[in-house]
Parts: structure tokens; C-alpha cells; sequence
């Protein structure tokens, strides 16, 4: 042990010993953003009919009333379609604005970028209430279509921040000397450039995911009626009666998304 707090932690030569306070703050600020999720697990499998920690009796009533109610399956289905499809949306129009501002020798290139990132700076709210205004006009009010449009503005901006960063890492030559020897502009991209790329692909793809799965301000402006979200429907819960239930579908959320950032990390890594 006391080897390792003298050795070095990084080529400045700083050791570990040094560093000890950094770990220890580090650790300190895990504990503290996990430890809500550690306590809300063992509540979803308590028998009682009120959130309680912990559990006196356990059960898995919450989640077969979770499971057995079609208010909550029809909530859940329409947050993963829209959650799909606005992935689907947003990656391939966030990867192509991406690529534009990093390839584009025009003018005022930086203007577009803060254009494209605006939803990230306006607060939710707000879009939310421009939204429903314009959503009342267009007639697409509680739609899926209308759902995932409004999502697709809050992913757009994560696609094209986080593959942006990773085409500032890659040379641009590989792709010209491909355009050179006679390859389309877009065959060089998705032979060269996207595979390169990847993994800042399937990153934007699990961000825009779970920026649609996880939103529940605009959801509480422009869905309802057949299309009601998962989240809009656990805010309803939690302001009109306390409802175990909800521990157990936010028991079922920390899975689904702890899998897709394993799976991310799996598929998106580099296999060279």
C-alpha cells in the first residue's frame, strides 16, 4: 500500500499520495449521485403500499402491478417507439451536421454550430410551451409524430457536440486521398470517415435515446390521450398519490439504461 501512494499517478511524477484527496472527493461525489438509485432498488421490492426504506416485507407486487396494467404498458410503449425513432431521426441528421461544420470552409461556420445547439441553451420550458402553441395550430397535438419532432430538437444538439469532438480527432486526408483516387464524396465518408468514427456514432445514438426516453417536461405539454409517456405518466403519480409502483419502473429504466451504455461500450469500441 505504501508503495503504491509513492509511486507516480501520471508522467508529471505526481503520486498517488499526492492525489489522495482527489480520490477520495472523487469517490465522496460517487457515492453521493448513486446512492439515490442504490436506495430506490430495494424499495421497488417492498410489500408495502408506501415507499418505504427499507423494505419490512419484500415482494414483487410492484412490478406485477407494473407489468398487469395497461395505463403503464401503453405509457411504456409509446416512450420507447418515440425513444427509437427519435434516435433514428437524430443520429443520421446530427452525424451529417456534424460532418458539414467540420468539412465547411465558409463564413460564419460558428454561427451555424450555435444555431444547431440553441434547444441546449433555451430552457426546456420554454420550448415545451412553443411547441404546444405551434403543435395547436399544425393539429399534431398528442401525436407520435409531433413527440418525436419535439425530441429530435433536444437529441440533435448531443449528436452533433459529441461527434464533432471526434472528427476533430480524425485526419480529413484519409477521406481526400479516398476522394482522390476517384471515390464518391459519400462513399468516402462511409468507408473511411464513419468507421472511424463509430464510436462516437453509437454514443449519439444511446444519448438520443435516453434524451427522449428520460424527457418529461415537454412530454407534459404535447402527449397525452393515445400517446402518453412513461415519465409524464410517473410525474402524474407522484403529484396526485404516492405509488410504489413508480420505484419499480424507475428500478426497470437504471436497467435498461445501464444495458445500453454497456452495449455501447461493446459495440462501439475499437477492435483494431
Amino acid at each position: 500500500m505504501l508503495g503504491w501512494l509513492k509511486s507516480p499517478a501520471s508522467e508529471t511524477q505526481v503520486t498517488h499520495g499526492q492525489r489522495l484527496w482527489l480520490y477520495l472527493f472523487a469517490a465522496i461525489t460517487m457515492v453521493l449521485l448513486v446512492l439515490p438509485t442504490l436506495i430506490v432498488i430495494p424499495m421497488s421490492f417492498s410489500d408495502s403500499q408506501y415507499l418505504e426504506f427499507p423494505p419490512e416485507d419484500w415482494s414483487l407486487r410492484w412490478y406485477r402491478n407494473y407489468f398487469g396494467s395497461p395505463e403503464w404498458m401503453l405509457a411504456t410503449r409509446t416512450s420507447l417507439k418515440a425513444a427509437v425513432l427519435t434516435m433514428l431521426v437524430a443520429t443520421p441528421i446530427g452525424v451529417l451536421a456534424a460532418y458539414a461544420l467540420h468539412a465547411s470552409k465558409l463564413p460564419y461556420i460558428r454561427a451555424a454550430f450555435v444555431l444547431l445547439i440553441t434547444p441546449m441553451m433555451v430552457p426546456v420550458v420554454l420550448i415545451a410551451i412553443g411547441a404546444f402553441y405551434a403543435y395547436v395550430k399544425l393539429q399534431i397535438l398528442y401525436t407520435m409524430a409531433g413527440l418525436v419532432l419535439a425530441h429530435s430538437l433536444l437529441a440533435i444538439p448531443l449528436v452533433v457536440i459529441v461527434t464533432g469532438s471526434a472528427l476533430k480527432g480524425f485526419d480529413m486526408n484519409l477521406e481526400n486521398a479516398a476522394r482522390s483516387l476517384g471515390a464518391p464524396r459519400w462513399k468516402a465518408f462511409l468507408t473511411i470517415t464513419l468507421p472511424q468514427i463509430r464510436f462516437a456514432v453509437v454514443t449519439s445514438m444511446l444519448l438520443s435515446f435516453l434524451a427522449s426516453f428520460d424527457e418529461v417536461v415537454i412530454a407534459m405539454f404535447i402527449s397525452g390521450g393515445d400517446n402518453p409517456t412513461l415519465t409524464r405518466n410517473m410525474f402524474n403519480a407522484l403529484r396526485d398519490q404516492i405509488d410504489p409502483t413508480i420505484a419499480a419502473i424507475s428500478t426497470i429504466m437504471v436497467l435498461v439504461t445501464t444495458l445500453m451504455m454497456v452495449l455501447a461500450a461493446l459495440f462501439g469500441r475499437d477492435k483494431s
